[in-house]
């Protein structure tokens, strides 16, 4: 029963976001527009131009965001691990105005570039945590470190070349302000696969979820099945944050809330993920657009404001589970 109600949520939700703004749309020309029925001119350009590319572009970056923090949350066994957490978010947004300064216009490597960045911060928080045998807090604050190095390199950039991309403000808060099917079309295909790979290796992270020595008498390849576990989110966070900038805590917060509702299996949990998150952040974006309108608040400052209560209480529980 749980699927289907997120899928009716999700629904509502993207019906909703699309309706409602600045300027109200009646649902009657929305389901028009998508159905290739007659819409008027003004309608049909915000339907098509500003609100489908937007609502598209949230629940692709919902969903991808939450399903690479659950990956990453069953990769570290650390439930405070995700993708901004731990430094992904802040590697994915330098190497992409690195690749803005250095080869501008080209916007078709935008995605391939927040993937190498994403999967060099997995790369050295994974490596921390297998060489050194870090404690989940420990990692946290590597993380951390990571996130503040590849933050102050692009800090760095935006103030060395201010014009290398004009909307470079907007993308390191996040948000879905000016974003177009083109921008949704070269992340599409990166977020896809790392969902298709995320619910193939769902069973794996099951088994590995039982230790590494019961997974490899169960014949799992552990080191293997890690690696590409670190390919899945680093894709994933990768064509998210292509799109949406440097949004923060959707894939910590939305892996516990589906956990809460899904329980532990993990061929339950990661499209229960992928359907909360895209809910999530589509309905932040339609809150970020209606609390000030005609105004609108970047949705990254609303999911922080969201988030980091919710990071605290994290920590404070898992203080309490280490005092026990």
């Amino acid at each position: 029963m749980l699927l289907p109600a997120l899928c009716a949520l999700l629904l509502l939700l993207a019906l909703a976001s699309v309706c409602l703004g600045s300027v109200r749309v009646p649902l009657r020309d929305v389901l028009s527009a998508l159905w290739g029925g007659e819409v008027p001119p003004r309608s049909y350009n915000i339907i098509r131009h500003v609100r489908l590319p937007r609502v598209l572009a949230a629940l692709l970056v919902g969903a991808a965001l939450s399903v690479s923090g659950a990956v990453l949350q069953a990769v570290l066994m650390n439930p405070l691990a995700g993708p901004n957490i731990i430094g992904v978010n802040a590697g994915s947004g330098f190497f992409v105005l690195g690749a803005a300064v250095l080869l501008p216009g080209r916007w078709d490597i935008i995605p391939l570039a927040a993937f190498a960045g994403a999967l060099l911060a997995c790369g050295i928080i994974y490596g921390l945590a297998v060489t050194t045998g870090a404690s989940r807090i420990t990692i946290v604050l590597a993380g951390v470190a990571v996130s503040g190095f590849f933050g102050a390199g692009s800090d760095a950039i935006t103030t060395l070349v201010p014009d290398a991309w004009t909307g470079a403000s907007t993308f390191l808060v996040g948000g879905f302000a000016g974003v177009t099917m083109e921008n949704v079309r070269f992340a599409l295909w990166y977020i896809v696969v790392g969902l298709a790979l995320a619910l193939l290796l769902s069973h794996d992270m099951n088994i590995l979820a039982l230790g590494e020595e019961t997974a490899q008498s169960l014949g799992l390849s552990v080191k293997l099945c890690r690696l590409l576990f670190i390919l899945t989110a680093a894709v994933l966070a990768g064509g998210a944050v292509s799109i949406g900038g440097l949004l923060g805590f959707a894939g910590l917060i939305v892996p516990h809330a589906a956990r809460f509702l899904a329980g532990e299996d993990n061929r339950v949990l990661i499209p229960a993920s992928a359907l909360l998150g895209a809910s999530f952040v589509v309905g932040c974006d339609l809150l970020s657009r209606l609390l000030f309108a005609p105004y609108e608040l970047p949705v990254g400052i609303l999911l922080n404001f969201l988030g980091g209560p919710f990071f605290l209480w994290l920590l404070l529980r898992e203080r309490r589970h280490r005092t026990r």
